[in-house]
Formats: structure tokens, sequence, C-alpha cells
């Protein structure tokens, strides 16, 4: 990340509008819904708390009046078996007060955050590649915590402050109600002293929000090109960015850090002005007899339990500007819609063994100027390679994005089996299509778990079947622990062809009649490159393949050849007649037959035959599965 993307991240000039309290509860309400009864028992359960707090006063006026003053040790024991009950009572109130409000509080966490989660899975591949992932991270673990803070946390809280108050306030009217009007009177300083605390409070915690995303942000990119880093000796200008974030960071903490050092001392003063006007009036009256000492002590044990959920009310909107810095940040992500969507559905779909047609299609990415692919026709039949080659940024993967409905072109149309894919469900259309992408994925998992990714009620004997078919079975049987051995983050345990040949055995599982393929062979060396040209044209083999390369291994084996150049297909034909012309096709096979490219192994015939024969295998790895919705 650069230094002006992350300050970008920060800037406190560029701060969205703020989020109002009501919009976040309109907009989780149906997530805390759930939990309602919950909530209503641990208000409830407040409520008892509030009014052993209240008892235990009125016992201690008891001891007072009638132990105290009497010197009377007998008259004690009764009043303080009460206290010890009513305490206890309450003890108890308040465990299950915590303890459910605990618990929907983390309900709530985990359904938000799989909220969150669903909707990022729904978006599309331009949404990830133009934002930092730790900061995306953080938005779907941090920021919910400071919503649900407000959402489960805050609500509970709020009733439970104004439920003490009433009850404080009730009992302090019934001892002596001018006393409590006195007390009343000057319990709007607290909100006074809040609101002044409230709007810097929320610039502080937005800065803290995005400062938070930022370190995460820098810190996740380093870890992932940890290689690059050590290799150009780039560790300390890697600890200066980390450096720089933390420091933005710090800044920023240190903005809510002096805010909340100077609110609890300005709550305190605030807190003792009001009492010392309370028992001052209180002092006149105990001086002209119209109040005894004991009433007097017990209307100021009562201020000490009035004035807190007083201050925790006011402090409810320091704690909305906290919860609405996260909630922003939450919303940038819901409101951000798919780039595609499900529409009506004709239910009209038929799989015919995978004919895919692209028909005048035009496409262009957002806030790009020209088109990455523009008029572009093909024909993919079933059982046929197709293979699209072209110059690094031509449109080739473009379309594979396209069949996929990553995006829907602007004009134009896809088919599959005759059908227009935006008539089919993303599931049915996703089902009918394998990919394989230029960057071989595995997730940090075992062998098996990572081959059964492409279909996950495989048996262990399709599982095994599919590694062999993948050439894969015999260095995965060499594995410390074979099957189950651990393949690390991103497969890092395995060589670059070894990883490839696991991709291969799980789109081999996967078992679908149209095959994309986007640079099988990038990044791999000579050797590995060659070892895994066999797996490919055993997985293309009986099924609809596009092949999305500039490398030329397989161009013998294409029924048709596809040269895109500035988006448009300005060839095709079969490598015998493109070779044949002097053209865009001529210039790369050239290039790569003097050495510039690796060269393409030689072609076995055997291998051929096999494309347009494929060799008998156990039907259920073998014959393409019905597609379903």
């Amino acid at each position: 990340m650069s230094s002006h993307a992350l300050e970008s991240l920060i800037d406190p000039d560029d701060e969205p509008p703020a989020i109002r309290a009501r919009e976040v509860f309109d907009r989780f309400r149906t997530l805390a819904r759930m939990d309602r009864p919950l909530m209503v028992l641990a208000c409830l359960l407040a409520t008892v708390a509030a009014a052993t707090e209240a008892a235990v006063v009125l016992v201690f006026m008891v001891i007072t009046d009638d132990v105290l003053e009497t010197k009377n040790l007998h008259a004690f024991w009764h009043p303080a078996l009460m206290w010890v009950g009513v305490t206890a009572i309450g003890a108890v109130a308040m465990f299950g007060k915590d303890l459910l409000t605990s618990l929907c509080s983390e309900r709530f966490l985990l359904r938000l955050r799989d909220k969150v989660f669903t909707h990022v899975q729904e978006l599309s591949p331009d949404f990830f590649s133009s934002r930092d992932t730790g900061d995306l991270v953080v938005r779907i673990t941090g920021d919910i915590d400071a919503v649900e803070n407000l959402v489960i946390g805050g609500v509970i809280s709020i009733v439970s402050d104004v439920i003490g108050v009433l009850m404080f306030a009730g009992t302090a009217i019934y001892l002596r109600w001018d006393l409590a009007l006195v007390s009343f009177a000057v319990a709007p300083l607290f909100w006074l002293v809040t609101r002044g605390f409230t709007t810097p409070f929320a610039k502080a915690s937005r800065r803290e929000r995005a400062g938070n995303g930022a370190i995460a942000a820098v810190v996740e990119e380093n870890v992932q090109n940890m290689m690059l880093v050590q290799a150009y000796n780039r560790p300390s200008s890697e600890r200066d960015r980390v450096h720089a974030a933390g420091v933005e960071w710090l800044r920023a903490r240190m903005a809510e850090a002096r805010l909340a050092a100077l609110y609890g001392p300005a709550v305190l003063l605030t807190e003792t002005v009001c009492v010392l006007a309370v028992l001052g009036v209180g002092v006149w009256e105990l001086s002209a007899g119209r109040i005894e000492l004991s009433g007097l002590l017990a209307f100021a044990a009562f201020l000490g339990m009035l004035y807190p959920p007083i201050q925790s009310m006011s402090s409810f909107a320091v704690l909305k500007a906290s919860a609405g810095a996260g909630a922003q940040r939450l919303f940038e992500v819901l409101e951000t819609r798919p780039a595609v969507a499900d529409l009506a559905q004709t239910g009209m779909y038929h799989a015919q063994g995978g004919w895919v047609e692209f028909d005048s299609v035009t496409f262009r990415y957002p806030d790009q100027p020209k088109p990455a692919v523009h008029d572009v026709s093909l024909v993919a039949a079933p059982g046929k390679l197709v293979l699209v080659t072209g110059s690094s940024g031509a449109g080739k993967s473009t379309l594979t994005q396209l069949l996929l409905r990553f995006h829907d072109p602007e004009s134009g149309s896809i088919r599959l089996d005759g059908t227009d894919i935006r008539d089919l469900t993303l599931r049915r259309l996703r089902s009918s299509v394998t990919l394989m992408l230029q960057e071989t994925m595995l997730f940090d998992g075992t062998v098996r778990d990572n081959i059964a990714y492409g279909d996950p009620t495989a048996t262990d004997d399709r599982i095994v079947e599919a590694a062999r078919m993948a050439d894969a079975a015999g260095f995965i049987e060499g594995l410390p622990q074979g099957y189950d051995t651990i393949v690390g983050q991103g497969g890092g345990n395995l060589s670059g062809g070894q990883r490839q040949r696991l991709a291969i055995a799980r789109a081999l599982l996967r078992n679908t009649s149209v095959l994309v393929l986007d640079e099988p062979t990038t990044g791999l060396d000579a050797v590995a490159a060659r070892k895994v040209i066999g797996p490919l044209r055993r997985l293309m083999a009986g099924r609809t393949t596009i092949l999305i390369s500039h490398d030329l291994h397989l161009a013998h084996d294409a029924d048709e050849i596809l040269v895109v150049d500035g988006g448009r297909i300005v060839q095709r034909g079969t490598h015998r007649q493109l070779t044949a012309v002097r053209g865009k096709y001529a210039e790369l096979w050239e290039a790569q037959s003097a050495g510039l490219v690796e060269a393409a192994p030689p072609r076995q015939p055997q291998r051929s035959q096999q494309l347009q024969q494929p060799q008998t295998q156990p039907q259920t790895l073998w014959r393409p599965s019905p597609v379903q919705p």
C-alpha cells in the first residue's frame, strides 16, 4: 500500500456524513429481533437488580435509625439478614442480566458477520481488486463489534439505565421530594458535558477505525509478498510503511484517548457539583430540623445510585458516535451491489453437452474509457478445444469472467446450450462450468480436502482416481501423510507443478461439461509445464474447452484458435491455417519457436486421438453430470 493510499483511508477531510443511531437500528433490527425475548428478560432482571439496590438503601436507613442511633445490637440482626438476602437476589439478577446480554451480543455478532460475509461472497472480483484485503477483514471482524455495542449492548444498557433512574428517582421523591427536585434540576449538566464530547468522539472513532484497517492492509500485503521483500532486501522500507501506518493509527487512537481522559474527570466534576448542591440543601434542611441525619445519609446514598445511570445515559451519545464510525464502514460494503444477479428464470434450460456461444459481445469495465472486448463472437462445440491467445491485456481473461457472469456484457449475448446465461441462475450456470485460474488456488487443508473441493460428496476412491489421472498420485503417495498431508496456505508446501496437478485433479472430480483454462502453464518451468500437458489433455477430453493462453503448448490440439488484440478477434482458424499466413498468430508462434516462449513438446498422436475419442473411464468420473439448479 502506498503512502497516498494510506492517507486516503484516514483522511479527516474525506469523512462521510455521520450515521445516525436510527439508521443503524433500522438496518440491523431484523438481526436483533430474533433475540428480543432474551433482551426483554435481561431488562426485567436489570429491574430486579435496581430494585434490590433501592431496597438496600432503605435497609440502611433502618439500621441507622434503629441500631446506630439507639445503639441496640439486638435490632441489628434482622435488617442485616435482610440486607444479605436482598443483595443475594440482586447479585443473581445482575449475573443473569450480564449473561443474557453477552449471549444476545454474541449471537447478534454471529448473524451480522454471516450477513456481511455472505454479501461479500456475491460481489464481483473487481470489488476485491480495488480494495485492501486487510482493511476489508477489519470491517468484517472489528467494525461489527462497534455496531453490536450499540444495537444490543447499548439498547440493554440504556433500558437498564432508564429503569434504574426511574426506580431511584421514585424512591428519592418518596424520601424527600424537595431534595429530589434539586437533584433533578442539576442532572442536565451531564447532558451538556456529554454533548460537547460527542462530535469530537465521532471524528476520532472514524479515524481510528480507518487507521486500524490501514495497518491490517499493510501487514497483510507485506506477509503475502514476504519472499519478494526478502529477496530485494527491503525489510527496512516495509518496516517504514508499517511504522507510518502505525503512526497514523496512534494519532487517531491518542485523539480518542485524550477525549476519554478528559471525559472522565469532566463527568466526575459534574457529579461532584451535583452532589454538593443537593447536600448543601440537605444540610440547610438538617440545621432547620426538617430532616433527620439518617434521612440525609440515605438520600446521599440514593444520589450515589441515581447519578451513575444518568451519566451512562448521557454517555449513550458518545457510544452512538463510536458505533456510527463502524456502521459507516459496514454500510459501504453492504451497499455495494453485485455486478450481476439472478434474473427471472424461464426454467427451460436443458443440458446438451456444453455448447458455448458468444454473439457480438462487447464489455467495458467500470470507469474504463475503452471496451475490454468488442464485438466478440465465437462458438465452442461439445468436445472441442478453442484456444484464445494474444498479448497480455488483449482481453482474453475477460471472456472467462463474462462466461461465468462475474460481469454482464453491455451488448450481445452469451449462450450455454442455446440458453442465454442471464436466464440461468448463477448457481446453475457455474455448476456447468469448471474454471482453472492462472494462479493455482489451494486452501490450507489436506491434499484430500483440496481435491474434494471439486465435489464434496466424492468418495475416497474417486479422489484417488482423479489424482491418478492428473498424474498426481505418485507425488501424493510420497508425501509424509499421503492424502492427509497439509498443503499449507495457498499450497505453500508444494511445488508449482504439484499444485497445478492437484488443481487438475480437483477439476476432474468436478466433472462439468464446460471447461475454462486460464493460462494453465503460467509460472511453471519447462519441466513442470511438460508434466502437466498430459493431465491437461485428459482433463479436456470429451469436454467443451476454452483455453486462454499466450503459451502455445496445446496449439496443435486446438480445433479452433482465436487471436485477440485490443479486445477484438483479429484472426481465427486452425494452427496450420494461421501459421500459413502472416499475422499476429504467426508472430506469436515464431517467437515461441525461437525460444522467446518455451517451445511446445512434441505432439503425441495418441493424445490427439484421445481428444476426439476419450479413453473409457469410470462413469462416475468422466460422464458430464446433469446441471443442478
